[in-house]
């Protein structure tokens, strides 16, 4: 599996003079393997810049759980609110795969930053 991350900060939803900075994020996942596999659930750790963390972890992806065949790649958008103008987001994604194998996939980190999207590899 390949996971790909494109972070945008949203001004016209944010709040900043109240703490409120308001990002999305699109996520592209493709099965780069041979067998197809299902994304069952995920895992989140969301860091704000004073190195406040919230974890995040639930089944599926908004409201799916694809299963994805070789080749075939999933793409969503979410978001996320910080209390400070920048943060970090990393976590994994857990699958099931045709024939029973369980794996879990890692996020990379990818920075929150107001000031224009940075993607760490």
């Amino acid at each position: 599996m390949r996971v790909e991350v494109l972070p945008e900060y949203l001004p016209e939803q944010s709040v900043p003079e109240q703490g409120v900075y308001t990002f999305a994020y699109t996520i592209t996942i493709t099965n780069t393997g041979e067998v197809p596999s299902q994304l069952i659930s995920r895992h989140w750790l969301i860091t704000d810049a004073a190195g406040q963390t919230e974890e995040v972890k639930g089944l599926g992806v908004v409201g799916h759980q694809p299963l994805l065949k070789p080749g075939e790649s999933f793409q969503y958008s979410s978001g996320c609110r910080l209390r400070t103008p920048s943060g970090e987001m990393h976590g994994s994604y857990f699958f099931v795969a045709e024939d029973g194998e369980r794996f879990d996939i890692p996020i990379p980190p990818f920075e929150l930053d107001a000031g224009g999207p940075r993607v760490l590899h």
